[in-house]
Formats: structure tokens, C-alpha cells, sequence
């Protein structure tokens, strides 16, 4: 299975935290911010993008626990000008609003600093 076949598996199925998620991120719901999802980056699939502030959010199971693979992986995302906004999936479950919050903070602050520096 090649990236593009295994990104649409993730898609087609995805983890209840993840399509909580997606539910609040698609079609442009939070405040017009166009997101994608299980996004081929590289090496690498993203759960969600938004490549206009460059800002990857990952919803992360017991497995991401200090795990080496994810801190390399970070390390290169970021290398290529992205944030990483990590939360686990039972914060996604239990505080959804929380987490859009943060994210859409996140997103603010990096299309301000793209404006500052034009």
C-alpha cells in the first residue's frame, strides 16, 4: 500500500477522537479555517493541516506516550516550517472546546506572525 492508498485508510477509518475532531475542523467551521485531513507530508501522514498557518494537529492514543518515532518526526515537521499541536484523545473526547481553542489560538498567532513578516 503506497502513501496516498494508506492516507485514504485513515480517512475511511478514523478513531472516534478523530472524527470529533474533523467534525469541528471541516468544511471550514472553525472560523473559516480550511483544514485536511490524514495529509501526506513527506515521509509522513498528519492527521490535520491547515497549510496556511502551517499548524499540524495530531490526536494521540496511549502508543504516542514518549514515543522516539514521534520526536523525530516532530523535529522534521518542524524543520519544514510547521507547528505540531499534539492532544490526546480523551482531551479531544472530554474538552473539545478547549482543544478548538487552543488550536484556534495557534492559528491566529502564526497568521500574524506570516503578516508581520510580509
Amino acid at each position: 500500500m503506497n502513501q496516498a492508498q494508506f492516507a485514504k485508510h485513515l480517512r475511511q477509518n478514523m478513531i472516534d477522537a478523530e472524527k470529533l475532531l474533523w467534525f469541528h475542523l471541516r468544511a471550514y467551521r472553525l472560523n473559516g479555517k480550511r483544514f485536511r485531513r490524514q495529509q501526506p507530508l513527506g515521509p509522513y501522514i498528519v492527521d490535520f493541516v491547515h497549510f496556511g498557518s502551517r499548524v499540524i494537529v495530531e490526536a494521540d492514543g496511549g502508543q504516542h506516550n514518549d514515543s522516539e518515532s514521534d520526536k523525530e518526526r516532530d523535529a522534521w515537521l518542524h524543520s519544514q516550517g510547521f507547528k505540531v499541536l499534539r492532544f490526546w484523545n480523551h482531551e479531544i473526547l472530554k474538552q473539545v472546546d478547549v482543544v478548538l481553542s487552543v488550536i484556534y489560538d495557534e492559528l491566529e498567532r502564526r497568521e500574524g506572525v506570516a503578516v508581520a513578516e510580509e
